[in-house]
């Protein structure tokens, strides 16, 4: 059985796309959630599970093999079950879901530190800075190709359920939690993402955690 190794389901964006990909394959899994940054940390992420990812979640094994990284799991978790569950079909849809989910594995830095993901809270809607605004714009730009030239009648990105929205999950997770402004294309593309059984039974398992982290629960300031 594949094992998967993740962190604090209120706070661990790249853990719940490891989380969704796996649940994504459908194969079976055995689910370990690691507490990040505690007083054990530093001991817990040289454990050999975590060691040849040096402390990163997720972190997948399936007998000796080892991936990490979110993208690099939901890859390999799409070879593992015969290219069919995770990009779309065709080539032109799959290669613009594989650059937005790129562009999302390498950007949006200033959406990331102004808005670390928390799934347990609600924060008081502040006006973003420019460099979030920005950031909204450009992913929204992504979201409205996709759902223009591939979506069809389906919720999602590509229609069903897949890879990219599996890369995108976190942001509409922060875009709920800090209550930013979105189009109205936008939010009903983040209300099916929330709605998705998957997300929801993540976020009522965050509910369960009594790990607190502060520097992921302070009310943010808004523009600076």
């Amino acid at each position: 059985m594949l094992k998967l190794i993740i962190g604090n389901k209120a706070y661990s964006s790249w853990s719940l796309r490891g989380w969704l990909a796996a649940k994504q394959s459908g194969l079976p899994f055995e689910e370990v959630v690691v507490p990040l940054y505690d007083e054990a940390w530093t001991a817990r992420k040289a454990e050999n599970d975590l060691l040849p990812s040096a402390g990163k979640v997720p972190t997948l094994w399936n007998g000796d093999a080892v991936v990490w990284d979110s993208l690099a799991i939901i890859d390999y978790l799409n070879d593992l079950t015969g290219g069919t569950r995770f990009w779309p079909q065709d080539l032109a849809a799959r290669g613009l879901a594989r650059s937005i989910a790129a562009e999302m594995h390498a950007g949006f830095v200033p959406l990331r530190q102004a808005c670390p993901m928390n799934t347990r809270r609600l924060f008081d809607p502040v006006a973003p800075s420019e460099a979030v605004a920005a950031d909204l714009a450009r992913i929204q730009t992504l979201w409205a190709q996709a759902r223009a030239c591939h979506g069809g009648s389906g919720d999602y990105l590509f229609g069903a359920f897949g890879a990219a929205d599996i890369m995108y999950a976190p942001v509409v997770s922060r875009i709920v939690s800090y209550q930013l402004p979105i189009a109205p294309f936008a939010r009903a593309y983040a209300d099916a993402v929330i709605a998705h059984p998957w997300m929801q039974d993540w976020i009522a398992a965050a509910q369960e955690e009594d790990w607190v982290l502060d520097q992921y629960e302070q009310q943010p300031t808004g523009k600076s």
